[in-house]
């Protein structure tokens, strides 16, 4: 079977959905996608990853160990993907890990102004140099880009989409590897062609472009009713207890 994905045109349409017939606000869709991702790595088999090392299932040792440190640098562009990443640190940050933030575009927008100024409340520090946060990281929040991305990388995010390529450290992207054009995935040349990060949180439903990714693949979208889901011929996979995320395989089949 395979696995039902969302246009960029339809993700669009939904998001406007969702805040006309849905009565959703742009800062409760933030926070619930941002909510997601802190949860990414939960899994319905029973094991919960590298972002909640408080449950002593085998695959939280196996993913990302307290051992292996709690340090998470969270790259935000300047749109709501950016706005995503900020409210997971937030929620990381409570979990007991110390997020960084990476940030160069700060928007001024009173929602994202919003979003930084709690982190500073929290002392989560912001950092300008991205290489050398990247070489005292345990894990990276890949929260440049969405699924609206197109046309040329502006600067200064060419390099550190280039040092993402390089980077032996795990990389999770949110909704879309930074980079990749929503439906033909990758790059041909330039930064980003060979960037496939360790795992993917899909917001709302997977993207086509994950034909194209390797890792390990998550849905965030614990917040679609069932009227927007048939509008959009969505499969709302079954979340387990009270995860926010659910781990599917290639072919769509929850794991």
């Amino acid at each position: 079977m395979a696995l039902k994905t969302l246009s960029a045109k339809s993700a669009a349409a939904l998001d406007k959905d969702l805040m006309s017939s849905g009565a959703f606000s742009i800062d409760q869709l933030m926070e619930l996608a941002g909510l997601s991702v802190s949860q990414a790595g939960s899994s319905p088999r029973g094991a919960q990853c590298f972002l909640w090392p408080f449950f002593n299932h085998d695959s939280v040792y196996r993913l990302h160990p307290p051992s292996r440190g709690r340090r998470i640098l969270v790259a935000c562009g300047p749109g709501n993907n950016g706005g995503d990443g900020l409210v997971a640190a937030r929620h990381l940050w409570h979990y007991g890990y110390e997020p960084s933030i990476y940030y160069p575009k700060q928007s001024k927008n009173e929602l994202y102004q919003r979003l930084a100024t709690q982190l500073k409340h929290l002392e989560i520090p912001f950092v300008d140099d991205f290489p050398g946060a990247l070489r005292s990281t345990d894990h990276v929040v890949d929260a440049i880009f969405g699924f609206s991305f197109s046309g040329e990388i502006r600067e200064p995010f060419p390099s550190v989409i280039e040092a993402l390529e390089r980077t032996k450290v795990p990389v999770t992207s949110v909704d879309a590897p930074s980079s990749w054009n929503i439906e033909e995935g990758p790059p041909k040349s330039g930064p980003g062609k060979d960037f496939n990060p360790a795992a993917l949180v899909s917001l709302t439903a997977p993207k086509p472009l994950v034909k194209f990714f390797n890792g390990r693949h998550f849905i965030g979208g614990r917040f679609v009713s069932p009227d927007i889901a048939q509008k959009y011929d969505l499969e709302i996979p079954e979340y387990n207890g009270i995860d926010q995320i659910v781990e599917v395989s290639k072919n769509g089949q929850r794991l």
